[in-house]
């Protein structure tokens, strides 16, 4: 293995793309220490640390959206608002393409269509930004009584140059990523987002430490061994599973037609027509998360009130919704999984074109007729991998919730167990080391992954 790692630094071009790549995420990290001069950062980070260790309902909303967005809010920074309106504009503008016919005839224009899309993903991204970063400068201000922004930046003109600049450090953040797509290597926006979350894990190490051995418990004591074997052979088991889901295909048999000229037949090979298990990425714990946030926060408010908190139907669920995430918690969140799951492959997967491009091509899938039958038999094929696809991620989805009732442990240590920032971190390697692999075999060397 480190002979192979040694080869790809022998190749000059994978050699200065690589280099660059780190180059530029060793930046994009940079850029999380620069803060705003309009915040009294000290005060900060020391309000919300408490917001979110007290255990309540936001505190553990806003460990969830940081998670999201790999960003801190411990600390507002230049790249305080991360790559997430960039991310949001693309969901909005794909969306979109899929009931406004403009943007569905954008989307199969091909390169010059993409190329428009593309544009347009931008201007919103900084129309987001800037929403986002203003009510954000104003949210502080008016925090612990306006102990956070100081006293001569709480102005309007103040508040507007925050904005902006959070705004223009997105904007950069965003074309980091393009230049790591075009010069570097693997997915750039993909990558930054890797980079954030892989950047939590020296405080996860920490809170780890101060759970199991800060707390008067020794290495050997009754139950610490016992918990660290179980979260150790759980996170290996874990990233097992999602790779193999993640590379998962269910491969359809197909065969071309067989074309007489002359006295030589050409055509008839048999080749395969892979679909994947998981069509719909990390999408859906996404979307299932963001929408549960609405009735966490909800409920929260509900149980400040005198007479409605005291409702038993209210606590029950504020209960359930609040730091424990209880049965109904997760029962909603695997519902929306599997709603999700259905309505991004329905959106992305159309077997529809699919059926018409086999058909293009002279292609067919033994057993079904061209056009509509085989439209159908796709469309039946993807809804029942589909099923599994979506149980999956409910498992993996669930996961730190049980881990952190289970083993009494932080929910940014179990976050590293599954979820988003499993799945993103694992998807986004494995498609870092096929790229990679790519370059190598281009110039007969053997990949990473081969025997």
């Amino acid at each position: 293995m480190l002979a192979k790692f040694a080869t790809v630094f022998k190749i000059p071009e994978l050699r200065r793309k690589i280099y660059l790549t780190l180059f530029l995420l060793f930046v994009y990290r940079m850029g999380f220490y620069i803060p705003l001069p309009t915040i009294d950062q000290a005060r900060m980070q020391e309000n919300f640390e408490k917001m979110k260790s007290s255990g309540d309902t936001l505190g553990q909303t806003l460990k969830m959206v940081e998670l999201f967005s790999a960003s801190n809010f411990g600390n507002s920074t230049i790249f305080g608002l991360g790559i997430m309106p960039y991310i949001s504009a693309s969901i909005i503008l794909q969306l979109l393409g899929s009931v406004y016919p403009p943007l569905e005839k954008l989307q199969k224009e091909g390169e010059a269509g993409r190329k428009k899309i593309n544009e347009y993903t931008r201007y919103l991204t900084v129309g987001l930004c800037f929403v986002q970063s203003f009510m954000w400068i104003k949210y502080l201000a008016g925090f612990a009584q306006g102990g956070i922004v100081y006293s001569a930046f709480s102005g309007f003109y103040p508040t507007l140059v925050a904005a902006i600049t959070m705004t223009a450090g997105t904007i950069f953040l965003m074309w980091i990523g393009e230049q790591i797509d075009e010069y570097g290597i693997g997915n750039g926006i993909s990558l930054l987002i890797m980079a954030g979350i892989l950047s939590r894990i020296p405080r996860a190490g920490v809170d780890l430490y101060e759970s199991f051995l800060a707390n008067g418990v020794s290495l050997g004591g009754d139950r610490v061994i016992e918990s660290l074997l179980i979260l150790a052979v759980l996170f290996v088991t874990v990233i097992v599973g999602v790779i193999f889901i993640t590379q998962g295909q269910r491969r359809i048999p197909t065969q071309s037609a067989k074309h007489v000229r002359g006295r030589r037949v050409w055509g008839g090979q048999k080749q395969s027509l892979p679909l994947r298990v998981n069509q719909a990425g990390v999408m859906p714990i996404i979307f299932a998360s963001s929408l549960l946030m609405f009735p966490t926060l909800i409920l929260q408010q509900l149980a400040q009130m005198e007479k409605v908190g005291q409702w038993w139907i209210v606590e029950q669920l504020h209960a359930s919704f609040g730091g424990e995430r209880g049965y109904i918690y997760n029962v909603c969140y695997i519902g929306l999984i599997y709603f999700f799951c259905y309505f991004w492959t329905a959106i992305t997967f159309n077997p529809k074109d699919m059926a018409n491009n086999l058909k293009d091509y002279g292609s067919f899938i033994p057993g079904h007729r061209p056009g509509k039958r085989t439209a159908e038999y796709l469309e039946r094929v993807m809804v029942r991998i589909t099923y599994v696809g979506a149980a999956f991620l409910a498992l993996v989805a669930v996961i730190p919730t049980v881990i952190q009732g289970f083993l009494n442990i932080d929910f940014v240590i179990a976050s590293f167990f599954g979820g988003t920032g499993l799945l993103i971190v694992v998807s986004v390697g494995l498609d870092l080391v096929q790229k990679i692999d790519s370059h190598l075999v281009m110039r007969n060397y053997g990949g990473l992954l081969e025997s």
